[in-house]
């Protein structure tokens, strides 16, 4: 969770970043995904930062990795009031995907626009 926190979301706000933890949480949970966290950031075409099943090199000496790890404990333990857990999808605000049309869109935070079925 992380890597996925890092690579999509380590110039947003903690709120922000917490969100999309929350995503992948949801996601994993949901039984539509992959039951891990790893295995659901690795499908394909769900998260832009993924290559070929892979994630990139994470700079683990600068201060937005440590951001991203603080702010996975805070997901996992659920010290932060986040987004309710049927909210399963999100995308930049300047990208315009078609399947959030077929979505209902729940709010924006920061640059990222989060969506329940």
């Amino acid at each position: 969770n992380a890597p996925a926190v890092y690579f999509e979301a380590r110039g947003e706000s903690l709120e922000g970043q917490l969100a999309v933890a929350r995503v992948i949480m949801n996601r994993a949970a949901s039984g539509k995904y992959p039951s891990s966290w790893c295995a659901t950031v690795k499908q394909p075409w769900q998260f832009s930062f993924v290559r070929r099943g892979q994630f990139p090199t994470v700079d683990t000496n600068c201060e937005a990795w440590r951001k991203a790890q603080g702010v996975t404990r805070l997901a996992i333990a659920n010290a932060v009031p986040s987004l309710s857990t049927d909210v399963l999808w999100y995308h930049a605000d300047y990208v315009d995907p078609s399947w959030g049309r077929n979505l209902t869109r729940v709010e924006k935070i920061g640059t990222h626009i989060f969506y329940r079925a």
